[in-house]
């Protein structure tokens, strides 16, 4: 174990302070900022990393997140809590909340993470909140971990319920059509999909394009002003095979500029 400089006491403070958390042990706060990376370029600090922090962290914020939702929801199915609970504590809702913390600032990483931009990726900022709440759990028990988790997973939970737990590109026709009364036409629809699939969104003169995994149907619909087009990967397989694009493009939203004689 490392020891705490002044100077990093103060940082962890500091990092605390905001977040109204109250730390008896600082040594278990900073283990939760020590990615492996870390302690794989220091021999002497191998075991020195907050992976298992994360691992009963990920436990306390699900029971955390499951226990609010079962009070909170009382006529809802199990079925729609599952669903709340896999968003609110997913990487996606996670990551962002992290750089909002400041975690990104407090993050011990090797120098080879570091170079590679490490303190902005999210799985390892989602791994870190995780991190945290376990070392808050083993510090000052369930209750004060509770507190923590609830203060931003609530809000999280409040924005999935106001969405009625739709996807973005629901959530986005739905606003097309309150704002300009469009109609939806079925207009066909391409076999069944396999692996990657591109979607294109039409807003106006506008176009959006994005690279989906999927196997159901692909269909065209043709409001006015939105078209909603997704079709098969044979075009990406295409381009991949004439080596107009490579393998991971043909997996990322790289293809756009390649896919517009769709």
């Amino acid at each position: 174990m490392e020891v705490i400089s002044s100077e990093r006491k103060k940082q962890l403070i500091d990092f605390c302070k905001p977040l109204k958390l109250k730390f008896n042990k600082l040594e278990l706060l900073e283990l939760a900022f020590h990615h492996r990376s870390y302690s794989n370029e220091n021999v002497n600090l191998k075991h020195y990393n907050n992976e298992r922090l994360e691992f009963l962290g990920d436990s306390v914020l699900g029971l955390a997140t499951a226990d609010f939702l079962y009070s909170d929801m009382k006529n809802n199915p199990e079925g729609d809590l599952a669903k709340i609970k896999s968003v609110v504590v997913s990487e996606k809702s996670l990551a962002p909340i992290a750089l909002k913390f400041g975690i990104d600032r407090m993050l011990v990483l090797g120098h080879g993470e570091e170079c590679s931009g490490g303190r902005k990726k999210p799985a390892i900022l989602a791994d870190c909140m995780e991190a945290v709440i376990g070392a808050y759990y083993l510090d000052s028990g369930f209750e004060a971990a509770e507190k923590y988790v609830l203060s931003f997973i609530i809000p999280e939970i409040r924005k999935v319920q106001d969405s009625g737990g739709k996807d973005f590109k629901t959530l986005l026709q739905e606003l097309y059509q309150k704002m300009n009364d469009t109609v939806y036409q079925l207009y066909g629809t391409t076999g069944a999909l396999v692996g990657c699939t591109a979607t294109m969104l039409y807003i106006d003169s506008r176009r959006i394009y994005m690279l989906n995994a999927g196997d159901s149907p692909g269909m065209w619909l043709t409001p006015s002003g939105l078209n909603v087009l997704t079709q098969s990967d044979n075009r990406a397989n295409q381009l991949y095979q004439l080596g107009q694009i490579s393998e991971a493009e043909r997996w990322t939203h790289k293809t756009k500029n390649q896919l517009t004689q769709y």
